[in-house]
Order: structure tokens, then sequence, then C-alpha cells
């Protein structure tokens, strides 16, 4: 049979389990999976581009699980009360093809692009930094400050939106958390003494959220926004400076900040990808003046991860609701009895 998880059987999962323990979990399971990179059948999303946004699956599995996310991305959702995305996820058996999990993925979603920006910058930023920049306070802010603190002694977060409404959202849900907030007036002053970056707006089109005068050096930035064709973040100017890092190239070249550099600009700034980093096959940051930039698109491997290790909770924890989505037959050709005789009337 199938388990089922919905929202509410994730927050009691993350309740017994503690948010913190569970990103250190994530993080350490999403660096076994982009261990084995060669294992994995890798495709880039299939995007449907519909009016006011886009709706996508994201694939791909290896000898023992496949996994799919349905997600979309609709921007002017929350003008009309609804969220900008939603997301449902899948893991199935690769011997039977029976799926063993059906999971809420919009809470998810959060959780694994967060957990996979701190591990950029677990593997890219200096050690010891205490002061982090977020510009854009959106739903994913809360979930990249709390993920940044398992790999860095985050103390600070300086932050700004455009909106003040989702700033006094932000400040709301963060007083908790012990950290230094301090708002900021605009985006360039969120840069003042940080030294890792998470730029993570719903800015349509190509902007400049980030001007290239105000990145100094020895930065790490996590570039989250631009993450579709025509939608970027960062000045261009930046990416020539940095030493980037992506999740899966032939992604990340359509979606991401770099599809404003051209192949040959590419082949200098872009390093590698994320797997190459967790196998030490290259090199991320050489020099305190280094500038790295994690171009984050979101891949499916990180939605794998994250509903293996839901799937390992729930049965430790004995959460779900395990339901007959599939037929069980004592003979497995003889699907009509399951319509209980009527189906000839």
């Amino acid at each position: 049979m199938t388990k089922i998880i919905t929202i509410p059987d994730l927050e009691q999962l993350i309740a017994q389990h503690g948010m913190q323990t569970f990103y250190r979990d994530l993080l350490r399971y999403l660096k076994e999976d982009f261990a084995r990179w060669d294992k994995f059948h890798k495709i880039p999303r299939i995007a449907a581009h519909v009016p006011n946004g886009i709706i996508e699956l994201m694939p791909i599995w290896d000898d023992r699980y496949y996994s799919y996310k349905y997600v979309n991305g609709h921007p002017n959702n929350t003008a009309s009360g609804h969220l900008t995305v939603v997301a449902l996820g899948c893991l199935a058996d690769i011997a039977t093809g029976y799926p063993l999990l059906l999971s809420e993925m919009t809470v998810l979603t959060g959780i694994r692009t967060a957990a996979t920006s701190a591990l950029a910058s677990d593997l890219l930023a200096k050690h010891g930094v205490t002061t982090m920049a977020v510009i854009g306070t959106g739903a994913q802010s809360e979930f990249q400050v709390l993920a940044h603190r398992v790999v860095r002694p985050i103390d600070t977060i300086r932050y700004f939106d455009l909106d003040p409404h989702t700033m006094l959202r932000f400040k709301k849900n963060m007083e908790g958390t012990g950290l230094h907030l301090i708002e900021c007036r605009s985006a360039e002053e969120t840069l003042i003494g940080s030294e890792i970056i998470v730029v993570t707006t719903a800015a349509p089109g190509h902007q400049e959220v980030v001007k290239d005068t105000w990145v100094k050096p020895g930065v790490h930035i996590n570039g989250i926004g631009g993450d579709s064709p025509g939608k970027t973040e960062l000045a261009l100017a930046i990416l020539k400076r940095s030493k980037i890092f992506v999740e899966f190239m032939p992604q990340t070249q359509i979606e991401g900040e770099i599809q404003q550099l051209t192949p040959q600009e590419r082949a200098v700034h872009v390093r590698g990808e994320l797997w190459e980093l967790v196998t030490h096959q290259k090199k991320g940051r050489e020099t305190d003046a280094d500038i790295t930039l994690y171009d984050s698109v979101g891949f499916a491997l990180e939605d794998y991860s994250v509903l293996r290790l839901v799937r390992d909770l729930s049965q430790i924890y004995n959460i779900g609701t395990v339901l007959p989505i599939i037929p069980e037959l004592s003979d497995p050709k003889n699907l009509i009895s399951l319509l209980g005789g009527h189906h000839l009337s």
C-alpha cells in the first residue's frame, strides 16, 4: 500500500524530530545522493509555460527509487490569496513500479531548497561567517535562515524586501530564534558586513536586484530567485567576477543566472556542479578574496533526497496514512473484479 503524507503529518513529523535535526539529516541525505550522481538518470524538468506562470514535472531515478514532483510557479497568485508555488511528490519502487509515498511538497520544496543552499554555503562560504543578508523575504526566506544556522554560526540577519508587509512577517517569524535581526532600507544596505548573501525574490524578467558595485571580495552568494527562462536577479558583471557552481548544467543554463552568459563565458566562469564539490573533484573557494556563487534553480535530486528522508522518518515515527490506492488482487489479471460484480450491467 501507499503512504500519504499530508501537511498535518509533516507538521507532526518535524515537531517530533525537530527542525534543526531534520535539516541536519537532510543535508546528510543530500550529500549521500549528490555523491552518487552517476547512479542517477537525469533530465531537465519538463516545463509547461501557461498564462501567468509555469507548471513543471521533475523526475529522477536510480536502481532503487523513481521520484517525481509536480510543481507550479504563478507569481500573481498572491493577489488572489493563493500560494505562488504548490507541489506534490511521489517516491516509487523501481522493482515493481508501485508508489511507496505520496507527499505534500509545497513545504518540503521550501525546506529542500534551503537545505541545498546551505549545502552550497557549507562548501563555498568562508568558515566562521556570522552575518547573512536576505534579499527578498517571501516564503523561502525563513527556511534559508534556519538551514544556514546548521552549517555556519549565523547570529545576525540583515534583510530587505520591497513589500513592508513581508518584512514584518519575516521579523515576527524569526523573533523567537535568538538572532539579531536588522531591517534594512535597501538591498544594498543588507550587504554591509554580510559574507553570505541569499537573493530570493519574485521579481520578473531580467533584473539587477544586486548590483556589481555592492559586492565585495570574499562573499558567497546564493542566487535562488532566478529560476526560469528570462528571470534573473544579479548584475551580469557579478557573474564574471565569481566562481559559479550549479546543480545540473543542462537545466541551469536555460533557467539560472548563467543564462546571461554566452557559452564561451560559461566555460570560463562556471567551475562545476554541486556533486563535484561534494566528491572533491572540483575546488571551490581557494582564497578569502574569492567571490563564490551558487546558481540555484532547483533540481529533482533534491526532491528525491527529501522524499527518501520523509519516508524513512514516517516509518520511524509511524506517521502518515496508508491508503489502498493501488489494487490488491489474488488474481492480478482480474482487475474488473474490483467493481463489485456490477461491471456488466
